[in-house]
């Protein structure tokens, strides 16, 4: 009697099972599957039952890098990273024979139909929107499998070394042409300005020569100018019929232009 005791205890403790708060337990009784095991501990009779425990926590999986054509055909290098959990573990037992390999196949397969229905520009300007069609062909396709797929990340687009060297002139050359824009709209700007500053000397007297005198001022505090001053002609006509000697004309000249 004691022996039989001894028996059923130790058949009772190798019956327990710990599953853990983030698993959850497959049950299968004389090969079909009989219930989904909770967290904590379950009875597993030896030889007319057996287990299976899936971990429910979200993965992450580095999705190896593919190589895809764009639909203006482009030769391009994309790895992603994909996050996806297990909402249902009977599903992903039962409906999949290993659901790490299934979806990790999936996920390239649909990078490359992806990346093939979108043109060089948006794939490169537009990835999170791809990222996240990506994400839903993959949560549609898996959710039979008791998987839901929460989020797919474009990590790294690789272009061929010939179509990089054509993007950098492609950029090079807009930003010359935003920098001849710019120019020009200051050139216009500035004539603007000119215009509106030559009509107010013309209709006020005197400005001309008040801004031809600060010019002089300007310019003459440096040394190794030259000054040519042309005498307006006003002044030329104030020695009509007098005669003025050399010595004259000399001093009237040396007090318009400062000699250096």
């Amino acid at each position: 009697m004691f022996v039989v005791l001894i028996i059923i205890l130790i058949v009772i403790l190798i019956s327990i099972k710990q599953v853990n708060q983030y698993e959850r337990g497959i049950k299968f009784t004389l090969g079909k599957y009989s219930k989904t095991m909770n967290p904590g501990w379950n009875f597993v009779f030896p030889i007319f039952q057996s287990y299976r425990k899936v971990d429910i926590r979200t993965k992450a999986v580095d999705v190896p890098e593919q190589d895809a054509i764009t639909k203006d055909n482009v030769s391009v290098r994309i790895n992603a990273v994909i996050y996806y959990k297990v909402f249902d573990a009977s599903k992903a037992v039962l409906e999949v024979e290993n659901f790490y390999f299934a979806v990790g196949q999936l996920a390239q397969t649909t990078m490359r139909n992806a990346v093939g229905s979108v043109s060089l520009d948006e794939l490169l300007s537009e990835r999170d929107k791809i990222s996240s069609e990506i994400c839903k062909i993959i949560d549609k396709a898996t959710d039979p499998w008791g998987i839901k797929v929460e989020d797919v990340e474009l990590k790294d687009i690789s272009l061929p070394e010939e179509m990089k060297r054509v993007i950098a002139r492609v950029a090079e050359a807009e930003r010359e042409k935003q920098a001849v824009i710019t120019k020009a709209a200051g050139e216009v700007e500035a004539s603007k300005n000119l215009a509106k500053a030559a009509s107010l000397m013309a209709s006020t007297p005197g400005a001309m020569h008040l801004r031809t005198l600060s010019t002089l001022s300007d310019i003459s505090s440096d040394q190794s100018n030259t000054i040519i001053f042309a005498v307006p002609v006003e002044i030329l006509k104030s020695f009509e019929g007098k005669s003025i000697s050399n010595e004259q004309i000399e001093d009237v000249v040396n007090k318009i232009t400062k000699k250096k």
